[in-house]
């Protein structure tokens, strides 16, 4: 039997590759990626703050908004407190709408990922053209804004395309955090050459944590650490392995919600001489520096 599927990557063991190390031969690498996202008022798609399906409203408007509003600051001092890096999964229209919030990424130095326009749209629906159109229109915003070409992307809603991979790779773009298959960044093939895809997590997301799967603050703040330890513990095996952590905004920003990102940074630094705190671009970067054949897919 034959089942449709895709030739994008070949399989690979982990404990099967090749190995290198971060930077100061460091084992883990730990990036927190904070998502900035501006929703339509009362249609299109966005998350809703009872977990399920619901119309849009202005109720669940003003709970995204929070974030914008609110959360995203009491976030930034927090991270500021502990002296910890920042990546922002992007949608240009934040920077259209809250030039502020971009104002203070740049101060701050943090990473722009191009995260699409709005959240309000997916663009796996999309025929190409229009798909080429909205990389484009993310681009060219953000290169306005920052003065600085963004290299790694995250679709609305993790959503693809056939074609994304090419789309994102003719654009310029290194490295996309879509296929959430792998504790290590590997090569994915395009028809005009190769991009990486960076680890990005389902399973400890903290929308579909909170929102899909109905998790407490307490819960996620134990499934964070245990994360981590588990995968500082599998590092010191001898694999460089990648440990990410996601934020929305109007979710961690909540004050109950940001005690318990308190808790979970303050016992992930304690081994801040252990790992490599870093962003996703700085990774990619790293990864583009190995020898062929170090990396799958390379």
């Amino acid at each position: 039997m034959k089942l449709p599927g895709h030739n994008r990557y070949d399989y690979v063991p982990i404990n099967r590759r090749k190995d290198y190390t971060w930077p100061g031969g460091k084992r883990l690498a730990v990036y927190f990626c904070n998502n900035l996202e501006y929703f339509a008022f009362g249609t299109g798609l966005g998350s809703d703050s009872t977990g399920v399906a619901a119309p849009q409203s202005q109720r669940n408007y003003a709970w995204r908004d929070y974030g914008n509003r609110v959360g995203v600051w009491r976030m930034f001092d927090l991270f500021d407190e502990f002296h910890c890096p920042l990546a922002h999964n992007l949608n240009s229209m934040v920077l259209d709408h809250h030039p502020e919030i971009g104002e203070r990424m740049m101060a701050r130095g943090d990473e722009f990922v191009a995260h699409g326009r709005s959240n309000s749209e997916r663009q796996g629906d999309m025929w190409e053209e229009d798909e080429v159109r909205l990389i484009a229109e993310t681009t060219e915003t953000i290169v306005k804004f920052s003065g600085k070409k963004p290299i790694g992307w995250m679709s609305p809603w993790l959503s693809q395309s056939r074609q994304t991979l090419d789309l994102l790779q003719e654009a310029g773009y290194i490295y996309q955090c879509d296929w959430p298959l792998d504790d290590q960044p590997i090569w994915m093939r395009t028809r005009g050459g190769k991009i990486l895809n960076m680890p990005y997590p389902v399973e400890t997301n903290d929308s579909p944590m909170m929102l899909m799967r109905q998790h407490t603050a307490t819960e996620l703040s134990t499934t964070w650490i245990d994360q981590f330890d588990e995968m500082l513990d599998q590092s010191r095996k001898g694999q460089s392995l990648v440990c990410p952590f996601v934020l929305h905004t109007f979710i961690l920003g909540q004050p109950f919600r940001l005690r318990q990102l308190r808790r979970v940074m303050q016992h992930i630094l304690r081994h801040r001489d252990e790992i490599w705190l870093t962003q996703p671009g700085d990774i990619a970067t790293h990864i583009e520096k190995q020898p062929a054949g170090m990396v799958p897919g390379s």
